[in-house]
């Protein structure tokens, strides 16, 4: 097979928009084409390459390894001729720089770099919300040159970075029983009524386990997802909650540490490979602000 003369770059473009969402519909009506349009080409391009790009279990299209890598290749090579084509005529590249992260990232420990980057950079910033396998994804797959994410693990292929370490706080109205309290132990939370994430959720678990470690027993208050309504409904007085401690409270509602609750570390990261000036220069604005949320004025 010969790549250039087999494949065209419109297919390649096709496939990096389908591979997004592995949806059809939406693909094709983000590049104007017709569905049957938009599957010939995908399957023109899995002929020419020889390559199994995605697969079908059910109702659901899951895109493969293979894919994956054609997907990369194709935002890597449009990059690449975006870029060509700014030092050509030159001009700035107006592509925006696209960073991956999660909601609470974005709210609470993102916003200090993200100003600073753009007090000092003219250049277009595109923010795409993305849990933490999602944003690794985004990363891996060239949607996104940065991502930011509690990592367990550090992927193959990807430059990771500290960026700060978050501690664990019980957020409680300024009623609670244990407001007067500086610091509080699992011990504390005897019979607490906890508002918690749904089952299945990491930070649930998280809760689950400590608490069933030490033998403590409390129960489920409600079930919320995000830190912003589960602190409006701590303040509303619907229960206690384990949040982490760069939330900012609202008004009436207190934090107190929990130290036997373990800190969550932030990484920054990107691909292995030369950063656009732009992306070096977002990167480096989230690096220096990465502990602002810790300033008692913000």
């Amino acid at each position: 097979m010969n790549l250039l003369r087999d494949t065209s770059w419109d297919q390649l473009v096709a496939f990096a928009e389908f591979a997004q969402d592995a949806n059809f519909t939406r693909a094709a009506e983000r590049l104007h084409l017709s569905q049957p349009a938009l599957h010939t080409k995908i399957a023109n391009l899995c002929k020419a390459l020889d390559a199994t790009l995605y697969v079908r279990r059910g109702r659901q299209i899951e895109i493969t390894a293979a894919g994956r890598k054609v997907e990369r290749f194709a935002r890597e090579l449009t990059q690449a001729a975006a870029d060509f084509q700014s030092d050509l005529h030159g001009m700035r590249n107006e592509e925006p720089v696209v960073l991956a992260a999660g909601e609470g990232s974005y709210l609470y420990i993102l916003g200090a770099g993200i100003q600073a980057f753009r007090a000092r950079s003219k250049h277009s910033l595109r923010l795409e919300t993305a849990d933490g396998a999602s944003a690794l994804e985004a990363v891996q797959s060239a949607r996104a040159q940065l991502g930011v994410a509690s990592l367990d693990s550090v992927p193959a292929g990807l430059t990771v970075e500290p960026l700060t370490r978050v501690g664990q706080v019980l957020a409680i109205p300024s009623g609670h029983r244990l407001a007067s309290r500086r610091t509080l132990r699992l011990r504390d939370l005897q019979d607490e009524a906890l508002i918690v994430p749904h089952a299945g959720r990491p930070h649930r678990a998280m809760i689950s386990q400590l608490m069933h470690s030490a033998g403590v027993n409390w129960h489920v208050a409600m079930e919320a997802s995000g830190w912003e309504p589960t602190l409006q409904f701590v303040r509303l007085g619907m229960g206690a909650a384990v949040v982490n401690a760069c939330c900012r409270l609202p008004k009436g509602v207190v934090a107190r540490p929990m130290p036997e609750f373990p800190s969550q570390q932030y990484y920054l990261f990107h691909r292995e490979r030369p950063l656009q000036r732009s992306v070096d220069d977002l990167k480096r604005a989230l690096l220096e602000r990465a502990n602002a949320w810790k300033d008692p004025g913000r």
